[in-house]
C-alpha cells in the first residue's frame, strides 16, 4: 500500500481500474465504519446489560423475576422487528444514491434514539407509559441500525485493497467489539463506583446519554467521507460520456444520467441462492451473539447467581481479547480463503460449546455477597475462578467474534455491486430478527422450564451447524471483482 494512494483493485484481466483514494481516505472510511458499528453494538450491549442488571427491575419490576426478565428480553427483541424494514428501505436507497449518504442518515437516527433512552421515566414514575416509550425508542434504534452494520461492511469491502479485504473489513467487527467493550466497561465502572442502589436509581442513564459523543464524532467523519470507489466506478461506467459538469446545464444533464444509470443498474437480477447462503451464514454469528452477549449475562446473574460486577467484567475481558481475535481471523481469511476458514471456525466452535459451559457452571467459586434484586437481598458469587472467565472468553471469541470477522467481507463478496447494500442488509437482519431478536426470549422461556444451561448449548450448536452447512455449500469468494453487478452464485 502506497503512503499516498490506495487503489482498490488491480488491473487484472477485464477488471476495471477503480477510482483512486488516498491512504487518508481509506483510514477515514475505516474509522467511520468502526465508529458506526461501535455505536450500534454499544447500544446492543448497553441494553442487554441494562436488561439483565437494571431494566428488569425499573421498567418491569412489578411481577415475578422470571416475568420481568422475559419482558425485558421481549422489548430487546422489539428493536429487531424494525431492523429488516430499515435494511430494506436504506439498503435500496444506498444502492441508488450511494453508500455514504445513507450511512450519515442511519447513524443519526440510531444515535438519537440511544441517547433518548437515557432520559426515559421509570415505571414507578409514569406507569405503563415507561415501557411503551422504551418500545418506541427500540423501534427507532432498529430502523436506523437495520442498514448501519451492512453499510459499514459494504463501505470497507468496496474501499479495501483486494488482497487485504478481510483484515480491513475486520474494522467493522472491531467496531462491534469496541461497542461491547465500552458498554461493559461503563457498567463495570458504574457498579464499582456508585454501587447497585445508585445505578438502579439514576446511574443507568449515564451510558445512554453519553453515547451522543460517539454519534457526534461519527456524523462529523461521515459528512466528509468520499463515496466508495466501487460504487463510483459502477455509476461512471454507466454514464460514460458525461464529463465533469462545467455549468448548470451540464450538471443537470449529469444528474439525469445518474438517475438513468441507477435505474439501469437496478434491473440486474438477484440470485436467490446467494441470498439464502448469506442468510444461513449469518445464523451462527447472530444466534450465538444473542446467547453469549445477551441472554447468558442474565442467566449468569439470575440463575447461577453470579455477581453483577463479575458479569459485566467478564464481558470487558472477553472484548479485550477480541481485539486480537478479530484481525487475526480476518488475516487468515485473506490468507486461506473465506470458505476454508468458515469450516475451521464452525467445527472448532461446535467442539468447544459444551466444555465452555462446563467451565463456567463448575467454577463459580465460594465467596458470596448480598445483592439487591426484585425479590430482596440475594447472595451472589463474587469471586469465580480463572476457569470461569476462560470458559466465557473462549466461547465468545470462537463462536461470535470469529464468525463476525469472516461474515462482513464474505457476505459483501457474495453479492454483486447492483444490489449489494440491500441484499447484504436483508441477509443480515432477517436472520438477526429470528435468532438475535427473539432467540434470547426463547432461551429465557426454555430456562424457565428446564432451569439448565443445556438448552442454551443446544441452541448454540444448532446455530453453528447452520453456518457450517452454508460454508459447505458456498463457493470461494475471496478476491472477487466487486464491480461485477451479478451475484457470485
Amino acid at each position: 500500500m502506497s503512503d499516498s494512494t490506495v487503489t482498490t483493485t488491480e488491473a487484472k484481466g477485464a477488471e476495471p481500474t477503480l477510482a483512486q483514494r488516498t491512504t487518508a481516505d481509506l483510514i477515514k472510511a475505516a474509522v467511520s465504519g468502526w465508529l458506526g458499528t461501535a455505536l450500534e453494538f454499544m447500544d446492543f450491549q448497553l441494553y442487554s446489560l441494562a436488561a439483565a442488571l437494571v431494566f428488569k427491575d425499573i421498567f418491569f419490576g412489578h411481577g415475578s423475576q422470571a416475568i420481568a426478565i422475559m419482558s425485558a428480553m421481549a422489548v430487546y427483541g422489539v428493536g429487531y422487528v424494525a431492523r429488516p424494514i430499515g435494511a430494506w428501505y436504506f439498503g435500496r436507497l444506498g444502492d441508488r444514491i450511494g453508500r455514504t449518504k445513507v450511512l450519515f442518515i442511519t447513524i443519526a437516527i440510531m444515535g438519537c434514539a440511544t441517547t433518548l433512552i437515557g432520559a426515559l421515566p421509570t415505571y414507578d414514575q409514569v406507569g405503563l407509559l415507561a415501557p411503551a416509550l422504551l418500545v418506541l425508542l427500540r423501534l427507532a434504534q432498529g430502523f436506523g441500525a437495520g442498514a448501519e452494520i451492512a453499510g459499514s461492511s459494504v463501505l470497507l469491502a468496496e474501499y479495501a485493497p483486494k488482497k487485504h479485504r478481510g483484515i480491513v473489513s475486520a474494522f467493522t467487527a472491531l467496531g462491534t467489539n469496541s461497542g461491547t467493550l465500552f458498554a461493559g466497561l461503563i457498567w463495570a465502572i458504574l457498579l464499582g463506583w456508585l454501587g447497585n442502589d445508585a445505578v438502579v436509581n439514576w446511574g443507568w442513564r449515564i451510558p445512554f446519554l453519553g453515547s451522543v459523543i460517539v454519534m457526534a464524532v461519527a456524523v462529523f467523519i461521515r459528512i466528509h467521507l468520499k463515496e466508495t470507489p466501487v460504487y463510483e466506478t459502477s455509476v461512471e461506467e454507466t454514464i460514460a460520456g458525461y464529463d465533469k459538469p462545467l455549468d448548470k446545464d451540464a450538471e443537470k444533464a449529469r444528474k439525469e444520467a445518474e438517475k438513468k444509470a441507477a435505474a439501469e443498474i437496478a434491473k440486474t437480477p438477484r440470485s436467490l441462492k446467494a441470498f439464502l447462503v448469506a442468510c444461513v451464514l449469518r445464523f451462527g454469528q447472530c444466534g450465538n451473539s444473542g446467547m453469549v452477549q445477551t441472554y447468558l449475562i442474565t442467566f449468569l446473574t439470575a440463575n447461577l447467581l453470579v455477581s453483577k460486577s463479575v458479569a459485566s467484567n467478564v464481558v470487558v475481558y472477553s472484548s479485550l481479547v477480541g481485539f486480537l481475535t478479530v484481525p487475526f481471523i480476518g488475516w487468515l481469511g485473506d490468507r486461506f480463503g473465506r470458505e476454508h476458514m468458515y469450516k475451521v471456525v464452525t467445527i472448532i466452535g461446535l467442539i468447544l460449546i459444551v466444555p465452555c459451559f462446563l467451565l463456567m457452571v463448575n467454577n463459580l467459586g465460594t465467596d458470596t455477597t448480598l445483592e439487591q434484586t426484585a425479590t430482596g437481598m440475594v447472595p451472589h458469587f463474587s469471586n469465580p475462578t480463572l476457569l470461569f472467565f476462560i470458559g466465557y472468553i473462549v466461547m465468545h471469541n470462537v463462536t461470535v467474534l470469529s464468525f463476525f470477522s469472516l461474515e462482513n467481507i464474505t457476505m459483501a463478496e457474495c453479492f454483486g455491486s447492483a444490489h449489494r447494500y440491500e441484499q447484504l442488509a436483508l441477509a443480515k437482519e432477517i436472520p438477526n430478527l429470528i435468532t438475535g431478536g427473539f432467540g434470547p426470549l426463547v432461551a429465557a422461556a426454555l430456562v424457565a422450564v428446564f432451569n439448565s444451561w443445556i438448552a442454551l448449548a443446544v441452541l448454540m450448536a444448532f446455530y453453528t451447524i447452520c453456518t457450517l452447512i452454508a460454508a459447505v455449500v458456498m463457493p470461494e469468494v475471496s478476491g472477487r471483482d466487486l464491480t461485477v453487478r451479478e451475484d457470485a452464485m
